[in-house]
């Protein structure tokens, strides 16, 4: 999958912030259901930095993106976010998603999808949780790792408001059927120079 270099915030930015983000991707149109059989193996990196400072043992709201790993037995859309929790375990962080927002794009128009995501990390090694470093078990930003998902993915598109405002965009301007570009008509002061 290519690398997207599109802005990613931190979770305290918000889910709306994050969503505004997306719909400012180019836009296309796509199939109507997003779908992923159970046990599908997609590649994901951490936004942010995660980190158990001060004897912390669970984030919640954490935030994660599509990645190219080689474990992977499926892709999700170039344009997606992942909203899951982080759990402590000694040295390994425990992590599973549980929202899912994504924008597949082509030409002209874009299809969203946002729902429920069953899945959990593992990683290289096969192991259920990530291996993390240091005293404060610390995953950087970047990282990549494997999501399996525990049940099937199947989120059906949603409206796009983003993409009516560029049909009716396109209509004003004269590309749409509803608003047809109008006859060339001869200009007033022409006519009534010409009959000076």
């Amino acid at each position: 999958m290519p690398s997207t270099n599109m802005p990613f915030f931190s979770a305290r930015a918000g889910a709306s912030v994050l969503l505004a983000a997306l719909l400012a991707a180019p836009a296309g149109a796509f199939a109507a259901t997003l779908s992923l059989p159970a046990d599908a193996t997609v590649g994901v990196e951490v936004v942010d930095t995660i980190s158990f400072a001060g004897g912390e043992s669970r984030q919640e709201g954490i935030l994660l993106r599509p990645a190219d790993i080689s474990q992977a037995s499926a892709t999700l859309p170039e344009y997606c976010v992942i909203v899951g929790d982080a759990q402590r375990d000694d040295d390994r962080m425990r992590i599973t998603a549980h929202d899912v927002t994504c924008i597949e794009t082509d030409s002209a128009a874009s299809s969203i999808f946002s729902g429920e995501i069953e899945a959990s990390a593992y990683d290289s090694d096969g192991q259920y949780g990530i291996h993390c470093e240091g005293n404060d078990c610390r995953l950087p930003a970047g990282h990549a790792f494997a999501l399996t998902l525990g049940a099937p993915l199947d989120i059906t598109e949603q409206a796009n408001p983003s993409e009516e405002i560029n049909k009716q965009r396109r209509e004003a301007s004269g590309e749409g059927v509803a608003n047809p570009i109008p006859s060339e008509r001869p200009d007033p002061e022409d006519s009534q120079s010409a009959g000076d």
